[in-house]
């Protein structure tokens, strides 16, 4: 019990801000911590147990959202922005964190998934590439074209600079 009060309300965060339904997030932390604790023999150390925890949380998330999705839409991939290697996420004009939400829930799931992990869960690109089982290359495009799908929804959005 000591465990579950002291990462259940941090875990439940994190599964909020994946599923964005409290009813779904207390059921996933639920589960999270049940698995934890029947496979705390594998639990080594390396991290910290909320690190490995946390790591459980996610992928009953991704796991819940890749089932509960009724089919799979692939956008067309000649339609994509092209890659960029620049790192910056900053715009010229202001933007709230409602905007900045509301842009990556508008992204397509396989962006959306790697954006949110990265700039909200701060995993970095081989976690990433390891909790989705993609190439970490493959991870840091999804990163790039997701950033450049953001960016192109301000500007879709007539926000300009100074406003």
């Amino acid at each position: 019990m000591e465990l579950y009060r002291k990462y259940a309300q941090g875990m439940f965060c994190v599964a909020m801000r994946m599923v964005r339904n409290e009813a779904d997030a207390e059921d996933l932390i639920q589960e999270a911590f049940i698995k934890a604790f029947q496979k705390l023999d594998q639990f080594q150390g390396q991290v910290s147990f909320g690190a490995w925890l946390k790591r459980i949380v996610v992928n009953r998330c991704l796991d819940f959202l890749k089932a509960r999705k009724q089919y799979f839409v692939d956008i067309e991939e000649h339609r994509l922005q092209p890659v960029t290697a620049d790192a910056d996420w900053e715009v010229n004009y202001p933007v709230g964190p409602e905007e900045v939400r509301s842009a990556i829930d508008a992204l397509p799931d396989k962006y959306r998934e790697v954006v949110q992990l990265y700039l909200i869960e701060g995993y970095d690109h081989s976690e990433i590439a390891e909790i989705l089982g993609i190439k970490e290359t493959t991870c840091r495009t999804r990163l790039m074209r997701g950033k450049s799908y953001v960016l192109e929804q301000f500007n879709d959005n007539n926000h300009v600079a100074g406003s």
